[in-house]
């Protein structure tokens, strides 16, 4: 409730949600609405295996059900990073078709056609990736020239209909919105990360990190890299002795294109300064 009644009073938000009865993507639609320009860092509690199980704990209370938030006084800022580990193939299309939850037409062609002409001219490698983990990445703000990696949403791709023919997107495109497939792996997702925090410290060259919060996927972690703890550890490379602490999440919370969505298979990174006012 106080997010809603004092919104200038927060200068971030940091959230801990119970996965089986936090309305999420509700809550993010409705800070969009309301408050575009709050940073929301967080994410789902992993471990969890039923509801109604306590997962959540504040001020000594543990809590079955919704979600627990840190509202950031104005004198501590977030600098929030959130890498979604891919990288594109191929080339932006807009979407023209749509039926029901499936992606029906890209580029004024059937997107199943449009599909198996990019995987045919894919080199061998990322033929191999993109039959193992392919994803959507849609446009969040069409008013660009060109689109970069902070640019798209990365969506999975769940399967594909032949009757009717088309793709079946999570969270699915809508016409006229340009999407490019994306592949993920360890070498890609480490790579977009480093790159990043390197980005975000060369643009900040006098601020003073105090602190960092890190929730990363439970999909990633030795699940997806050689090593353990491969987040943690980027971040101690371009913030050495930065004291941190997160968690592993079931469904990552940060902000892509100025708003805050739900992401899979992320590391979202939020990085606390100290207003010099």
């Amino acid at each position: 409730d106080r997010l809603w009644e004092q919104p200038d009073a927060a200068s971030g938000l940091v959230i801990l949600a119970d996965p089986y009865s936090f309305p999420a993507d509700r809550f993010f639609q409705r800070c969009r609405e309301e408050f575009p320009s709050l940073p929301v860092v967080g994410g789902f509690a992993s471990g969890l295996t039923a509801p109604k199980r306590p997962g959540l704990m504040v001020g000594g209370k543990s809590f079955r059900e919704g979600a627990i938030g840190w509202l950031l006084p104005p004198q501590v800022k977030l600098a929030p990073i959130v890498s979604q580990g891919c990288r594109p193939i191929g080339e932006p299309l807009v979407v023209t078709a749509v039926q029901g939850p499936l992606l029906v037409g890209l580029g004024g062609r059937p997107a199943l056609d449009q599909l198996n002409d990019l995987f045919r001219r894919l080199p061998t490698r990322d033929q191999r990736l993109a039959l193992e983990a392919l994803h959507v990445g849609k446009v969040i703000s069409e008013y660009r020239e060109r689109f970069t990696a902070g640019d798209f949403l990365i969506r999975n791709l769940l399967g594909a209909s032949e009757d009717p023919p088309g793709l079946l997107v999570a969270d699915p495109p809508r016409v006229g919105q340009t999407i490019q497939f994306h592949i993920r792996d360890a070498e890609t997702a480490d790579a977009d990360l480093a790159q990043l925090l390197a980005a975000w410290r060369a643009e900040h060259p006098s601020s003073s990190v105090v602190a960092g919060l890190l929730f990363t996927c439970n999909g990633r972690g030795s699940r997806l890299f050689s090593a353990p703890h491969h987040d943690a550890a980027a971040l101690e490379r371009y913030f050495p002795g930065l004291p941190l602490a997160g968690m592993f999440a079931a469904g990552e919370f940060g902000p892509i294109g100025g708003h805050s969505f739900v992401h899979g298979f992320t590391a979202v990174t939020a990085l606390l300064t100290l207003s010099q006012a």
